[in-house]
C-alpha cells in the first residue's frame, strides 16, 4: 500500500519543533525513514540523516534534503505575568497579533498574544507597525504563577498544525517545510521495489530558519556528489503582482534556475520533468544566496552538483500557510525520476 501524503503531512505538521527545538520532529521522521532505508541516524545537530544503499562499491551518493524546523518563539521574562518572548526565524509581527500559541512546558500551556482592541487604540498606534518586543503573552497567570511555570527560553509555536483545506490543499502551521519532507518520503515509496545505482540520502535538516545551519554540517558529514533541495516557494496571491511572483498553487513543481543551482544537473530534471510529463513550473533566482539548504550545500567541502524544486505555497511564515498536494506529489515523482536515472560512477 502506498503511503498516505495527507496523513504524512498533517502529522508532521502538528509536531512543535521551532529552530533549534526539533526533538520531537526528528524523532518521529526517524520512525518514517526507517522502513525505506538501511540505516538511520541523528547527528549532534538534530539533522535525521537515513541512507539507502545500492550495494555497489563507491557508488555515487545522491542526497534529498529538506529541512523539518518551523519558524516560532522563545521566552524571554514574565512581566506582570505576561510573557515576554523573541521569534525564533523569522517570525513575522504583523499577523501573530491575537493568536494562540502553544508554550511548550511540560504538559504544554495554551497562551494568546495579546493586542489592543481597536476602541481604546490611539488613532496613530493604527498606523504602526507592531514589533516583537512590544507583544506579550497572555498565558491566564498571576506573575507568581507564570515565573514559576515558565522559565526563560522555552519555546514556543503556533497552537494548531495543519488541517485538508479546498481542493485537494492542505492549510496550516510548518507546511514550510515539512511538505517537502513529506515529498521525499513519498519519493522514497514510489522507488521501494526499484533498482537504484546510487546511494540515496535522506536529510531532514534542522536550523534552517536561523541560518541554514543543520544543512552545513549534514552536507559535510555525507558529503553527496548530487544533491535536490525540496523547498516551499512563493505562489501568486492577488496581492504578490508586484513582488515578482510567478508560481502558481495547483500547477507542479517549481524546477528553480540560478547560480545557486548546478545548471547540468538542473537541465537534466527539467529534461525529467518533460520526459514524464510531469508538471512543472521553472522559477530564476538571480543571485547566488536562494536562502534556502542549496546555498549552503552547493559550497559544501570541493562543491556539490546541487539543484533546487520547489513546491508552491502561500503565505509562508504564518500560521495559515497553504500548499498543494498534487503539487507535493508532483516533487515526489520528479525527484524519484532524478533518483533512477543517475547511472553508474558517472558524475554531473
Amino acid at each position: 500500500m502506498s503511503m498516505d501524503l495527507k496523513k504524512v503531512i498533517i502529522d508532521l505538521c502538528d509536531l512543535p519543533g521551532p529552530s533549534g527545538f526539533e526533538e520531537k520532529v526528528t524523532a518521529y521522521v526517524k520512525t518514517l525513514l526507517e522502513p525505506y532505508t538501511d540505516e538511520v541516524r541523528i547527528d549532534v545537530m538534530g539533522n535525521v540523516i537515513g541512507v539507502r544503499r545500492c550495494g555497489t562499491e563507491n557508488a555515487p551518493k545522491l542526497l534529498f534534503d529538506a529541512h523539518i524546523d518551523e519558524i516560532g518563539l522563545i521566552v524571554t521574562g514574565v512581566e506582570e505575568g505576561f510573557l515576554r518572548f523573541a521569534g525564533l526565524g523569522g517570525l513575522d509581527a504583523r499577523v501573530i497579533p491575537a493568536s494562540g500559541v502553544m508554550i511548550q512546558t511540560n504538559p504544554p500551556i495554551y497562551g494568546v498574544i495579546s493586542v489592543l482592541p481597536p476602541h481604546i487604540m490611539k488613532k496613530e498606534d493604527t498606523e504602526k507597525n507592531f514589533k516583537i518586543e512590544d507583544l506579550f503573552i497572555d498565558i491566564g497567570m498571576t506573575h507568581d504563577e507564570a515565573v514559576r511555570l515558565v522559565t526563560p527560553g522555552t519555546h514556543g509555536t503556533v497552537a494548531h498544525g495543519a488541517m485538508p483545506f479546498g481542493d485537494n490543499l492542505i492549510c496550516g502551521k510548518a507546511i514550510d517545510d515539512r511538505i517537502g519532507l513529506a515529498a521525499i518520503l513519498r519519493a522514497l515509496d514510489l522507488l521501494k521495489d526499484i533498482k537504484l545505482e546510487v546511494d540515496l540520502y535522506i536529510m531532514a535538516s534542522v536550523q534552517e530558519e536561523v541560518g541554514l545551519r543543520g544543512a552545513i554540517v549534514g552536507a559535510y558529514s555525507v558529503s553527496p556528489d548530487y544533491c535536490v533541495v525540496v523547498e516551499v516557494h512563493h505562489a501568486k496571491t492577488p496581492d504578490t503582482k508586484n513582488a515578482d511572483v510567478n508560481a502558481s498553487l495547483g500547477d507542479g513543481v517549481i524546477i528553480v534556475r540560478g547560480p545557486n543551482m548546478n545548471p547540468m544537473l538542473t537541465e537534466k530534471i527539467f529534461d525529467l520533468a518533460k520526459e514524464n510529463d510531469i508538471k512543472h513550473q521553472v522559477s530564476v533566482i538571480s543571485t547566488g544566496m536562494s536562502g534556502t539548504n542549496a546555498r549552503s550545500i552547493q559550497i559544501s567541502r570541493e562543491g556539490v552538483a546541487t539543484a533546487l524544486l520547489g513546491i508552491p505555497l502561500k503565505y509562508m511564515h504564518c500560521a495559515n500557510e497553504l500548499s498543494s498536494l498534487d503539487d507535493t506529489e508532483c516533487a515526489a515523482q520528479l525527484l524519484a525520476e532524478t533518483a533512477k536515472s543517475l547511472k553508474g560512477v558517472n558524475r554531473v
